[in-house]
């Protein structure tokens, strides 16, 4: 009994959540947060981030300890008498040293700041990501809520066409209606399951593409909570005009030039001469093989020590044309992200007043689809009446009908739009456009 129960309730919990009904909110942040592109965009800011790090190394010193141990045999010098002697002997070096550059034509400084900004091209990456993958995600969810609201719309129809064919045949009965007309609304009936059944292919399908988008199971079910908003419901923005400082993508293509420019600069540093600063101290130990009266470890350690202090100047003379075309090519990235900015910075404000003007019209689309909706109505309805009371045909019937769906429909679109529009017009503002 303990374990059916268990049973039991373990299949309940898993009805619950097949159950569980997904807003749009929901489907965006799943996607974001399960997407391979945007964790890809993470570890490539981890990436420029560590370069960062390595660039604030570059300022520090370096410092280095080496030991080595040498055994000679045959000929050889011995280090007490400086004099040639066949006698085998065994060296123990210690050494310790530290450097530190002094000046290196700011190429550090150039590479720091490189740096920085590639982290913030990164982050910038990061956010694009996120928000191009929350915006397919709406998109597919736009299309499969659409979809959805025809299959309800052909679900009622198909029970509108029965009821219909029924009273139709009733109506034959009574001899109030031939048997054209019954044959006329089966047809229609016959096509309403068709059509039915077509838009739940279709409904499958902008499923099944909603959960590609969001890296979900395909296996699994996905049931829409559709709420679809009503016309001049969307807030007033009051301006089509792009935050040009706050939009991922064009942030991305900002730093790019930004890093880019840096690294013309480091490369131009080789140029000049660097300095450089060094320190250490040596001492070895030696020991004559077959020596009777070898002196102490400590006291060769001791006794052998040596420290030194230098200074290098390195002047670049001629490096066969390096540095020439290391600069060149520099100077050239450094232009092409810069053109690749302003053709950025064209095409998103394009994209951006676009976004406002579609956004409007389909508001305005929107509300003349209510109001062409309530006439196809009424219309609708009249002309069943007067179908019931022989006053019209079954194709007066069916066209009324159908010119209902339409409109039904294309206001499903038109409001399903606003929403998507709404959100596209929060990305180009540099808003986010999805909950964190």
């Amino acid at each position: 009994m303990k374990q059916a129960l268990i049973i039991c309730l373990s299949l309940a919990s898993l009805q619950s959540a097949a159950q569980t009904s997904w807003t749009m909110q929901q489907c965006m942040q799943y996607a974001v947060a399960h997407n391979h592109e945007v964790k890809r965009a993470e570890l490539t800011l981890d990436n420029y981030q560590a370069a960062q790090t390595g660039a604030i190394g570059r300022f520090l010193p370096s410092v280095s300890a080496s030991i080595g141990a040498q055994y000679n045999f045959g000929r050889a010098i011995d280090p007490e008498t400086n004099i040639y002697t066949n006698v085998s002997t065994f060296y123990n070096g210690y050494q310790l040293q530290a450097s530190l550059p002094v000046f290196d034509g700011f190429s550090r400084i150039h590479a720091l700041r490189a740096a920085k900004a590639g982290v913030l091209m990164g982050q910038s990456a990061l956010r694009q990501a996120q928000s191009q993958t929350a915006l397919r995600a709406l998109q597919a969810y736009a299309s499969a809520a659409y979809y959805e609201g025809l299959v309800r719309m052909a679900g009622e129809k198909v029970q509108e066409t029965a009821l219909l064919l029924r009273q139709t045949r009733l109506l034959e009965e009574v001899g109030r209606k031939s048997s054209a007309d019954v044959a006329q609304v089966e047809s229609q009936k016959a096509e309403a399951d068709y059509e039915l059944t077509r838009q739940q292919n279709l409904l499958a399908s902008a499923l099944l593409e909603l959960k590609k988008e969001m890296n979900y199971p395909l296996s699994d079910s996905l049931r829409l909570a559709v709420d679809e908003p009503a016309a001049g419901q969307a807030p007033d923005y009051g301006s089509q005009a792009m935050s040009r400082n706050l939009v991922p993508e064009l942030l991305v293509a900002q730093y790019q030039m930004l890093a880019s420019k840096h690294e013309w600069r480091q490369a131009r540093a080789s140029w000049f001469p660097s300095l450089s600063l060094s320190a250490g101290l040596n001492t070895t130990y030696h020991h004559t093989l077959h020596s009777d009266t070898p002196q102490p470890f400590h006291t060769q350690l001791k006794n052998n020590m040596g420290e030194y202090v230098a200074a290098t100047l390195t002047i670049p003379l001629f490096n066969r044309l390096q540095t020439a075309t290391s600069v060149r090519r520099a100077k050239n990235n450094y232009r092409i992200a810069r053109e690749n900015y302003e053709q950025k910075q064209l095409e998103l404000e394009k994209l951006s007043r676009e976004a406002w003007q579609d956004w409007q019209g389909y508001q305005k689309q929107a509300r003349q689809m209510e109001e062409k909706v309530e006439a196809d109505s009424i219309a609708y309805q009249l002309t069943r009446r007067q179908f019931e009371e022989g006053l019209s045909t079954a194709i007066d019937l069916h066209t009324t009908s159908t010119q209902l769906l339409n409109a039904k429909a294309a206001l499903l679109q038109c409001r399903l739009m606003v929403m998507v529009k709404e959100q596209l017009i929060r990305y180009y503002r540099g808003e986010t456009i999805w909950t964190e």
